[in-house]
């Protein structure tokens, strides 16, 4: 994997909820390559956040890839909403549906990308089933519901075996298992990792074999967040 395939989407749930146009503006002018967007119902997580009306407000007011964390109970419900609302990609838990493969597929069937996102506890057996169906496996490093919790080294592993699998199996962007020779012209599956992501262990998670980097208070502790992406995307990509 190329490191200039590595991509940097800060959490905007570790921004300014008073100013959220504001925030948003301000990670598409850091050079971010996407907002990361934490939707939470209360009842998957013990813990609420925003829904569809904050994403079209984003929308509305930036360019940048709007990266959908769906942290709820049946995500198919509420897929044609945050579509609507400008979603890029839209991401839900494993955990939270027995649809998962009707879900990815309504998702794909909206023209955006689908991501499935797997809580640490969550045995690494049920990766390979989903590869060829969706565009992006997020693996928390965190048990997800709150920003500023440690991050959790263990699931690096899942990251090494889901990484390690999509490179046996020749699988790329979009889950398309093709010969060699036509996946290389196709961009690295994306495998996110989000929860705890700062400085000490960017690195750590790319030599893993994650691409896609969520960071919240790690970044918007910082004052500067321009400089504070442009920190983290030298330390993950720097040659060694």
């Amino acid at each position: 994997m190329d490191y200039k395939d590595i991509k940097i989407a800060p959490s905007i749930l570790a921004g300014n909820f008073g100013r959220l146009a504001e925030e948003a503006k301000r990670i598409e002018a850091s050079g971010a390559d996407a907002i990361h967007i934490d939707i939470m119902d209360g009842h998957f997580v013990p813990n609420l956040t925003m829904g569809p009306q904050a994403v079209a407000a984003i929308n509305r007011e930036t360019d940048i890839f709007l990266d959908v964390h769906l942290m709820i109970y049946n995500p198919f419900d509420y897929v044609e909403r945050f579509v609507e609302a400008g979603a890029d990609r839209i991401t839900f838990h494993f955990e939270a549906t027995e649809d998962v493969e009707e879900t990815l597929k309504y998702i794909r069937t909206c023209g955006i990308k689908a991501g499935l996102a797997f809580c640490p506890d969550t045995s690494l057996s049920m990766i390979p089933k989903y590869l060829d169906k969706c565009d992006m496996i997020l693996l928390m490093t965190v048990n997800p519901g709150f920003g500023g919790q440690a991050f959790m080294p263990e699931v690096l592993d899942k990251v090494r075996f889901t990484r390690e699998l999509c490179d046996k199996l020749d699988i790329r962007e979009g889950g398309i298992t093709s010969k060699k020779d036509a996946a290389s012209q196709l961009p690295p599956f994306g495998i996110q990792v989000d929860g705890g992501i700062n400085l000490e262990n960017v690195r750590e998670c790319v030599e893993a074999g994650a691409n896609i980097i969520v960071a919240g208070t790690s970044l918007f502790t910082h004052l500067d967040l321009d400089k504070a992406v442009k920190d983290m995307r030298e330390v993950a990509t720097a040659n060694k």
